[in-house]
């Protein structure tokens, strides 16, 4: 069977994490994509670890892709992408606002190349507005969008945030989705377009709940208070006696119930409701009393949304999710080391066999395509 993406060719100009795990997705679903890389190599090349000399990282996000080589100020760079750009169906760049318009790959110049490209920017705050040149990461969309103050930490102990949030859920997910949107009006039109991508827009979806209970009560709710972030003693961290943690999401009164039953919390404390504080110390301290092990012999089997915070290490061995094939789709070196590739959300019908090989483009191992002499899809 095709799969869905099976002959659309996507250029990609992306570095490090949003726009190649965007274009890996689509490749995963049978895109051709092609990197266009400056002649040292986009940054994430140099990460380590390393595996047979090439960057793990790199290799989890770029397998299955082809690369070319090109330095995009030199004067005949665009006489050069050209033909590329003419039988393109995607364009994905991630550079700030207005960069690929001063090298002249910008959407007014290519559109008259190829009136059909879809043409993706990502970028921190969106290609206008007063914030659209301000550098940031991931950690910094969350803090500029009030998304970090629901769930910062103590003073004492200020919390990171554990997920790349803006990248991936606000950047590579939305271009996918916008991508594959503007694909469908384009079966309709005839016509491509220019999708602005920002991350830090997504980091107010994910702040729905706290929204949602600050323009209908007209106070936001602060570090803690929210009910998903720390506000309730039903849906919170609590730590064991070997210093690990159990994380109980117990919100509703029948998960609730079982819950406290079997830790033997005292009825006074189980209208939570009534001093949210004094159950959650209630709480906090009988979890103390035993070690995660205990814990999880207690409450897993009970289905009440207990469940003890895992390793990574431990989730990946986890029978469930080997047995659902997460890890294995691998990418593979030159040299024949495999690595398990990105997890993508994609269904197994809509991507390539998992047994497929995903080899790691060389560093412009591809720029014959460049000089025409390879041809796309070769």
């Amino acid at each position: 069977m095709p799969l869905p993406l099976q002959g659309l060719l996507v250029l990609d100009f992306s570095t490090l994490l949003p726009g190649p795990l965007a274009t890996f997705i689509l490749a995963e679903a049978g895109a051709e994509v092609i990197k266009v890389e400056r002649p040292e190599g986009e940054d994430m090349r140099r990460f380590p670890p390393r595996l047979d000399g090439e960057s793990a990282p790199f290799a989890v996000l770029n397998g299955g892709k082809k690369s070319v080589t090109i330095d995009l100020k030199s004067p005949d760079a665009r006489e050069a992408l050209r033909p590329l750009i003419a039988k393109a169906d995607i364009l994905v760049e991630q550079f700030r606002p207005g960069v690929m318009d001063r090298l002249g790959f910008g959407y007014e110049e290519v559109r008259t190349v190829n009136p059909r490209l879809i043409y993706c920017s990502i970028s921190g705050y969106g290609q206008g507005g007063p914030r659209a040149q301000e550098a940031g990461h991931d950690i910094n969309y969350q803090a500029r969008t009030g998304l970090l103050s629901l769930s910062p930490g103590t003073p004492e102990a200020p919390s990171v945030p554990a997920a790349l949030v803006a990248d991936i859920a606000g950047g590579a997910m939305p271009a996918v989705l916008n991508i594959l949107l503007a694909l469908r009006q384009r079966d309709l039109t005839g016509e491509g377009q220019h999708l602005d991508i920002a991350m830090a827009d997504a980091m107010f979806t994910f702040a729905w709940f706290a929204l949602a209970e600050g323009f209908a009560s007209g106070r936001f709710p602060g570090s803690q208070e929210n009910m998903l972030a720390g506000g309730s003693p039903r849906y919170a961290l609590y730590t064991t006696a070997d210093g690990q943690f159990l994380a109980v999401g117990a919100l509703e009164q029948k998960f609730w119930e079982a819950f406290c039953g079997a830790i033997g919390l005292p009825e006074s404390l189980r209208r939570d409701a009534c001093d949210p504080a004094a159950t959650r110390a209630a709480i906090a301290e009988i979890i103390r009393r035993r070690s995660a092990a205990e814990w999880r012999i207690i409450l897993e089997p009970l289905d009440c949304c207990a469940t003890i915070v895992r390793s990574l290490a431990e989730a990946a061995a986890d029978p469930h999710f080997q047995g659902r094939g997460l890890f294995e789709a691998s990418a593979s070196t030159r040299e024949g080391a495999a690595i398990p590739a990105a997890v993508i959300p994609v269904a197994p019908s809509l991507r390539k066999g998992l047994d497929e090989v995903r080899r790691v483009p060389g560093l412009g191992e591809h720029s014959l395509l460049l000089s025409g002499q390879e041809a796309p899809g070769q």
